[in-house]
């Protein structure tokens, strides 16, 4: 009987220690982030917009931070939990921006031929990715990253198939820069490839990897490509249940770079918690059980949340690890968003989108 009694004992200890035990390394993601938003902060103040996202910013510093410290165990369990758990409420949250009701409402040709251009350029990109010699998980990364929701679909899909943290931050990292660049450079083919406002809107929805850069890329144009634009990438960001579903069911054979499959997947990894969540928030949101009062603090909420799970991973980076990759990802990254730019200008000229 004793015996028996030694292991709830233990464990009632571990549950007692377990917020003591995170609170130092979140606390220190925190600050990170603190900082990360109060950067972008003085980007918006000083141009009108910013160029490096606070989640960029706090991948950044915690590298930084990585290289001159490594936390010890007093700081790890915190760091751990904040790359995990706390990024994975953040993805769920993410659910209540979405509205099935407005999404239909652009039609079954627009939403046909989203569908289809994300899966070829997942496909493009992953063969990029894979010919530029980088491993199966940070091209899958790669590949839902600039073909789904940027950062957000990264930080989704990488707990489904076990990527690393070094893979997480690298994906995010060259993707949001070159994401950068595209931002500042789409503006130029409105006048150059002869647009209306809803064809630059539906091509910037296309390409621009995120929401918010979606509308410094929009805005200036008009308010007609700011609304194209953002229903567009809404669309895009609604595929990211599927895509998470269908590599959950692949999970078995997804090899990391020396070559390990992981264990077959339970029921409960093949559908995610948090993906669920997802949905079950876009359901919601789209029969108006979230009022339109709740959106922004729940959308701020999940920003805040992921800027924290950033910082973390990026305090996880041996920034040697991201140096012997950066030439190849931002080889892999450069070729799937020239492909997501052809096959988008492909879609909008099929369409007759006007």
């Amino acid at each position: 009987m004793g015996a028996k009694r030694y292991p709830k004992k233990a464990i009632s200890l571990k549950k007692e220690r377990f917020l003591p035990s995170v609170l130092p390394g979140t606390a220190l993601c925190g600050a990170i982030a603190f900082v990360s938003i109060a950067a972008q902060y003085a980007e918006e103040a000083a141009f009108a917009h910013p160029y490096v996202e606070a989640l960029v910013m706090a991948i950044l510093l915690g590298i930084v931070v990585r290289s001159f410290w490594r936390p010890g165990p007093y700081w790890t369990p915190g760091i751990n939990f904040s790359a995990k758990l706390l990024l994975e409420i953040a993805v769920m949250l993410l659910g209540a921006s979405i509205s099935f009701s407005a999404i239909l409402a652009s039609g079954p040709a627009l939403l046909a031929g989203i569908a289809i251009t994300v899966a070829v350029a997942l496909a493009a990109s992953y063969l990029i990715s894979r010919a530029a010699g980088l491993s199966q998980h940070i091209s899958i990364l790669i590949a839902c990253g600039n073909s789904i929701c940027g950062n957000s679909a990264i930080a989704a899909v990488a707990p489904v198939i076990g990527a690393k943290n070094s893979d997480i931050a690298s994906s995010i990292a060259f993707t949001a820069v070159l994401g950068v660049v595209v931002v500042l450079g789409l503006p130029l083919a409105f006048p150059l490839l002869h647009l209306n406002e809803t064809q630059y809107g539906a091509l910037a929805g296309l390409t621009v990897y995120a929401v918010p850069p979606v509308l410094a890329a929009t805005i200036p144009i008009g308010l007609v490509a700011t609304q194209v634009g953002t229903l567009v990438k809404l669309v895009r960001v609604l595929m990211l249940g599927p895509v998470v579903i269908l590599l959950s069911l692949l999970r078995s054979k997804i090899s990391d770079d020396k070559g390990n499959v992981p264990k077959k997947p339970s029921l409960f990894q093949l559908v995610p918690w948090f993906i669920l969540g997802f949905l079950i928030l876009a359901a919601i949101r789209s029969i108006g059980f979230v009022p339109d009062s709740a959106l922004k603090p729940l959308t701020i909420a999940a920003g805040v949340l992921t800027i924290i799970s950033m910082a973390a991973l990026g305090l996880g980076v041996d920034v040697r690890i991201i140096g012997r990759l950066g030439g190849r990802v931002t080889f892999a990254v450069t070729g799937s968003l020239i492909v997501l730019f052809a096959i988008s200008l492909g879609l909008i000229r099929l369409l007759g989108v006007h």
